[in-house]
C-alpha cells in the first residue's frame, strides 16, 4: 500500500470508530440529509484542488438538465461548467475510492441497495447559478443519494456561492451552505430540492449520485 492510499485509509475516520461515514448514516437515517464540514480527507481534498487547477479550460462543457433523451441546455436553469469523474486521473481515482467505501458502509448500515455511482466536477464562475431543482423525481428515476463536495479554499461569506437546501417546495429560507474545501453534503435525491446561488468568484465542487439497480430486458442501468 502506497502512503497516499495509507493516508486516505487513516484520513477518514472509520478505524477509530464510525468517523465522518457514521454521522452521514445516522443523519440521512434521522433527517434524510447530512452536512458535514471538514468530512472529506484532507489529502483528497487537497489532492483535488490541485488537479482542478491544472486542468484545461476545453475540459469544462456546459451543464445541462434532464437525463438521456430528455437532456438539454437551459441557461434559465443553471449555467455552471461540468467535466465527469472517469477516474483517468489519480485524483479522481481517489475520489471514487472514497465514495465506494461511502456507498459500502451505507449499504451495510442503512440497506439501502445502492448499486452505482456517477459524479461531475462543476466550475462556476462568477454570477453562476442553478436554480432550485430535484434531483429525481418519484417513480421516474434511480437516483436515491445525492452528494457534494466542495473544494474552494480561503472561502469567506461575502463570496456567496451558497447551496441552498431545501426542505420541500414550498420552503422559502432553506438550509445555506457555504461551498468550504473538505465540506460534504448528502442527502436524499427525491425529497429534498435545493439550488446553488451565484458566487463573486469562481467556485469548484463536485457532485454525485448513487444510485439503485432498475435494469430491464430492454435497458441496461446504469445506461451505456
Amino acid at each position: 500500500m502506497s502512503p497516499d492510499t495509507l493516508l486516505l485509509c487513516t484520513d477518514r475516520g472509520e478505524s477509530t470508530g464510525d468517523g465522518p461515514f457514521g454521522r452521514i448514516a445516522e443523519d440521512i437515517r434521522v433527517k434524510g440529509y447530512s452536512i458535514n464540514p471538514g468530512a472529506l480527507p484532507a489529502s483528497l481534498t487537497d489532492a483535488l484542488i490541485a488537479h482542478l487547477l491544472q486542468m484545461e479550460d476545453e475540459q469544462f462543457d456546459l451543464a445541462g438538465i434532464g437525463r438521456e433523451l430528455r437532456h438539454m441546455h437551459n441557461r434559465f436553469v443553471r449555467n455552471d461548467e461540468i467535466c465527469w469523474i472517469t477516474g483517468e486521473s489519480r485524483a479522481g481515482r481517489d475520489w471514487l475510492t472514497w465514495t465506494a467505501e461511502l456507498q459500502a458502509f451505507l449499504n451495510r448500515r442503512l440497506l439501502l441497495g445502492l448499486f452505482s455511482f456517477e459524479s461531475h466536477f462543476a466550475r462556476y464562475v462568477p454570477g453562476a447559478y442553478y436554480k432550485r431543482h430535484l434531483d429525481a423525481f418519484r417513480g421516474e428515476t434511480n437516483r436515491v443519494l445525492s452528494i457534494v463536495a466542495y473544494l474552494n479554499t480561503d472561502w469567506i461569506a461575502a463570496d456567496g456561492g451558497e447551496l441552498v437546501l431545501y426542505r420541500d417546495m414550498t420552503d422559502r429560507d432553506g438550509l445555506r451552505v457555504s461551498p468550504i474545501a473538505g465540506t460534504v453534503v448528502i442527502f436524499l435525491s427525491e425529497d429534498f430540492p435545493h439550488e446553488v446561488l451565484p458566487a463573486r468568484r469562481d467556485r469548484y465542487s463536485i457532485a454525485g449520485w448513487y444510485s439503485i439497480n432498475r435494469t430491464t430486458a430492454d435497458r441496461p442501468d446504469p445506461p451505456r
